[in-house]
């Protein structure tokens, strides 16, 4: 059963409508490894980071963004503090007006509340009714929203993926570029060209793009700016401000307001 008591996850995926809502609270520390479903979602948390694993990519989900996962599409989740989760579900014959790929998008104000109401609606909605309208208007906001870079993608290579995994254990990121190839015996050329060709992006980019991600999730989390900032690699905050508006168009006190925001905010629903 879920947390709101209404509804078990096989309900929302036997239920005879293109869209559907289910509501769940996931404890700090909830890790769920490689599962699928049988209908796309779009998962949204109302607070908390979530970290969710594709293939080779994994992806950030916060408030203000939510993930298209398609079906059965395997994908493991793990989560950063406590995580109040809308997720829709939809069939076949819907989601293809999202896309074929998983992606992060942009959780507008109304699309937000959308999910909200969706998760609320009984499992058998009126087809000309209520139900209809936010589901139809669900799709429409779904399918404009904007993309964002919240993802990681992962090298594919053995070499690759050694150096990708100092990048990831690294606290701080002090070894240079060339530091990180010494340790693994080769040049830096070759680690810029294998990354470029595996992730599109040079080693440095690729380690920077970690680092910004995390640097944002500790905002998420409650860092200060200037805390996000250190963790970043920035020297100053101003100099972090540029970087993730630029990779993520938000600013560090926008970023900062979803966690004041949902610090102590939980919908009705779950009550």
């Amino acid at each position: 059963m879920s947390t709101n008591g209404q509804r078990t996850l096989q309900q929302v995926e036997r239920a005879d409508r293109p869209l559907v809502g289910y509501a769940e609270y996931l404890q700090p520390g909830f890790f769920k490894g490689f599962h699928s479903h049988p209908r796309a979602q779009v998962m949204h948390p109302l607070s908390g980071v979530m970290r969710v694993v594709i293939d080779t990519a994994t992806f950030v989900v916060m408030p203000s963004t939510a993930l298209f996962v398609p079906a059965r599409v395997d994908h493991s989740i793990e989560v950063e503090g406590t995580v109040e989760m809308r997720t829709l579900f939809l069939t076949h014959g819907v989601s293809g007006r999202i896309g074929e790929t998983a992606r992060v998008i942009t959780v507008s104000p109304l699309l937000q509340q959308l999910i909200i109401a969706a998760s609320s609606e009984p499992l058998d909605w009126e087809l000309s009714g209520r139900g209809h309208h936010i589901a139809e208007l669900a799709l429409d906001e779904i399918g404009s929203a904007a993309d964002l870079k919240l993802m990681i993608r992962l090298p594919k290579s053995p070499l690759a993926q050694d150096a990708a995994r100092l990048v990831l254990d690294e606290a701080e990121g002090t070894h240079s570029i060339e530091d990180l190839a010494e340790r693994l015996h080769v040049s830096s050329r070759t680690l810029t060209r294998l990354f470029q060709k595996e992730t599109g992006l040079s080693l440095a980019q690729w380690r920077q793009q970690v680092r910004l991600t995390r640097a944002l999730e500790a905002l998420v989390r409650g860092a200060t700016p200037k805390e996000a900032a250190h963790l970043g690699g920035y020297k100053s905050v101003s100099a972090f401000g540029v970087a993730l508006r630029t990779g993520f168009g938000l600013t560090p006190g926008a970023a900062r307001k979803l966690y004041e925001n949902s610090g102590d905010r939980f919908v009705s629903d779950l009550g």
